[in-house]
């Protein structure tokens, strides 16, 4: 069985480091897979570099000529299954191998909101498989697509705990930021587009400078071209608000592990995450954790058990656990310490793999189309 990893680009995002990790972590012995791209990105380099071998097969503006070629190293490689984590990805692919009588699998990491709901449409009830990283996603797309509850199911993201099991420079980011140890360090992670809330977490860092606590916030991503104003907006709220000494924005950053292992707390606002993996890594560095309650928070959470639930877009809401958080921190981070050992053992990069080869492997000894 030989499965093929079909990518659009390989950019730095949740999807991409989530495959990134599964091509590093992945043996022979769990199952043969490559890696095909259509274009470039800021992780390309480490993709080469991992245990799977990686093709770029560039599209440009002859889908034809693609179609032709992904038909010819389909073929050549013996592919057996086409996992594709885009859906248009899952169409070229199924238009590849016509006649081939291969098996097409597609993970859906978000939501539809953005995508050609035409696309989308058709391909959902061609494949063979589709996979949702969420319950609450699965249910989302099965209600709204009115789909065969025999070819969907949900693997949970997994992270790579051998990046946090990292030797971090004393007050590294402290030094880099000029903050005393006694400064309260806190942080958000994720790029600044229409998946995540930010200015909630500003307005929250308004009403959290009034009540004269010690603080700095770092927010770790990325302007997002197709949203600017969602950086823009932040940064603008944040110097209206005489906040630009107590908040830093450090872009994007190759050295996320290092920096959770930094903070004190992590705070974070989703609009509409779909498992939310930043939350899952800094939850397993055995940090308190502050997030909104979206239904897929609540779920990878387990109802708030292994982090702190605030009512969404609700600042104020935030702000009093917060202040509880400040009376009973030796409490709080005993429990994000234990909450650590849940996350550790229920989402880990193996274990994704593993629920990956069964599902593979019931696929390929499902006969039926």
């Amino acid at each position: 069985m030989k499965t093929a990893f079909l990518f659009g680009s390989l950019n730095r995002g949740g999807t991409e480091t989530l495959l990134l990790d599964v091509c590093n972590t992945l043996k022979s012995s769990d199952f043969d897979a490559v890696g095909i791209y259509r274009k470039t990105g800021a992780l390309e380099e480490e993709f080469k570099k991992s245990t799977v071998p990686f093709t770029k097969l560039s599209i440009n503006k002859n889908p034809i000529s693609y179609i032709f070629r992904l038909r010819k190293f389909i073929k050549s490689n013996d592919i057996d299954i086409l996992h594709s984590q885009q859906p248009i990805d899952a169409f070229l692919g199924l238009i590849a191998s016509i006649g081939l009588k291969k098996k097409h699998v597609l993970t859906f990491h978000g939501f539809d909101f953005d995508q050609n709901k035409l696309l989308v449409s058709f391909i959902i009830h061609r494949t063979d498989l589709n996979i949702f990283v969420s319950n609450y996603q699965k249910s989302y797309y099965s209600k709204k697509y009115n789909l065969n509850p025999e070819k969907q199911t949900v693997i949970y993201n997994g992270i790579n705990l051998d990046k946090f099991n990292i030797v971090v420079q004393t007050n590294s980011l402290r030094n880099e930021l000029n903050l005393d140890n006694t400064t309260l360090l806190l942080g958000m992670v994720g790029n600044f587009n229409q998946v995540r809330d930010q200015l909630t977490v500003c307005r929250f860092l308004k009403l959290l400078n009034t009540q004269q606590v010690d603080f700095h916030f770092i927010f770790v991503g990325k302007r997002d071209d197709n949203n600017p104003e969602r950086f823009d907006n932040c940064v603008k709220y944040c110097t209206d608000n005489n906040l630009s000494d107590n908040v830093s924005f450090l872009g994007k950053r190759d050295d996320v592990p290092s920096i959770l292992n930094q903070l004190d707390a992590f705070i974070y606002s989703t609009e509409h995450d779909t498992f939310g993996i930043a939350v899952v890594e800094a939850m397993a560095v055995g940090i308190p954790v502050f997030v909104n309650d979206w239904d897929v928070m609540k779920e990878i959470t387990e109802d708030g058990s292994l982090a702190i639930l605030y009512k969404t877009t609700d600042e104020s809401d935030l702000l009093n656990k917060f202040i509880l958080f400040l009376q009973n921190n030796e409490l709080y981070n005993q429990q994000a310490l234990s909450a650590s050992e849940v996350i550790k053992s229920k989402y880990t990069i193996n274990n994704h793999i593993e629920n990956l080869k069964q599902a593979y492997n019931q696929l390929n000894n499902n006969h039926h189309p």
